[in-house]
């Protein structure tokens, strides 16, 4: 199965309502990582950022044996350059827990890579609303049983008020989504979706998880793809939906979203033909 690699052909595999889910596909060898996309973005964002690469000695080993299979010459931070992926690195420590042992992230989605290495996937994932309840033991559970080469993807899609490839808001979601209507709505927001895959490296037994962001304006989605993403409005239970910020653009999404349905419908004389 493919997901693609832009919002629109991410978009009917992510997910906007409902629990929280894995929604893992198997992906073949050739859907791994995006072909030839325009690197110089991820350049700027790298020289720009130097904390955005942070390998710990316990990632060493793993590092190497990616390097090595991509061909590159170099550490994290050179596959980061070379590819647009960000990648992350998981290995267990002494308790059988997997944990962020290194990361080179040029396109974080509101999230600071110093503040989550070194840490196991809970402490990671602790601002995911549900998360330790409804994901924690299925995530683990299928880490534990992952075996190279098999590779597996999934998507989400969020609601931004910028195209900015790194999210990393400083201000509040009222001044972010401030001026935003129905009527701008297709200009003023933008659609990101988080491309992931996991497998597992065959000699340090680590696990590359990888996420390919890829952002589009809600304007320039087909009709469907804007359906799809204002189901997310009334989709997500109330404290994701917070921490996504829906209540500051869900007037204005479901406005657009109504409009654009209500312009896609026939006319008189079309229905008549």
């Amino acid at each position: 199965m493919s997901l693609g690699f832009s919002v629109e052909t991410l978009l009917p595999s992510a997910r906007v309502s409902g629990p929280l889910r894995m929604g893992l596909v198997r992906l073949p060898e050739s859907e791994w990582l995006a072909d030839a996309p325009d690197l110089a973005p991820r350049g700027e964002a790298f020289d720009a950022n130097p904390d955005a690469v942070i390998v710990m000695d316990e990632a060493r080993e793993a590092e190497a044996e990616l390097a090595a299979m991509l061909g590159i010459e170099g550490g994290l931070e050179q596959i980061g350059r070379t590819h647009w992926e960000d990648f992350c690195l998981l290995t267990r420590d002494d308790a059988g827990r997997w944990v962020l042992t290194g990361a080179a992230v040029a396109f974080p989605t509101d999230w600071h890579l110093d503040e989550k290495i070194g840490k196991p996937m809970l402490a990671v994932h602790e601002p995911i609303d549900g998360y330790a309840d409804q994901l924690a033991t299925a995530v683990d559970k299928f880490m534990d049983g992952l075996r190279a080469p098999h590779i597996f993807g999934r998507t989400n899609a969020f609601v931004m008020a910028n195209g900015n490839w790194r999210y990393l808001p400083s201000d509040t979601p009222e001044e972010r989504f401030a001026g935003v209507t129905a009527d701008n709505a297709g200009e003023r927001l933008f659609v990101r979706c988080e491309r992931e895959t996991l497998r597992k490296l065959p000699k340090s037994g680590a696990i590359v998880f990888t996420i390919g962001v890829h952002v589009a304006p809600l304007g320039t989605l087909s009709d469907a793809g804007v359906a799809r993403i204002a189901q997310s409005i009334e989709g997500f239970m109330e404290g994701e939906g917070d921490r996504r910020a829906a209540p500051h653009y869900a007037a204005a999404l479901a406005g657009y979203a109504d409009r654009r349905l209500d312009q896609s419908k026939p006319g008189p004389r079309e229905e008549a033909a």
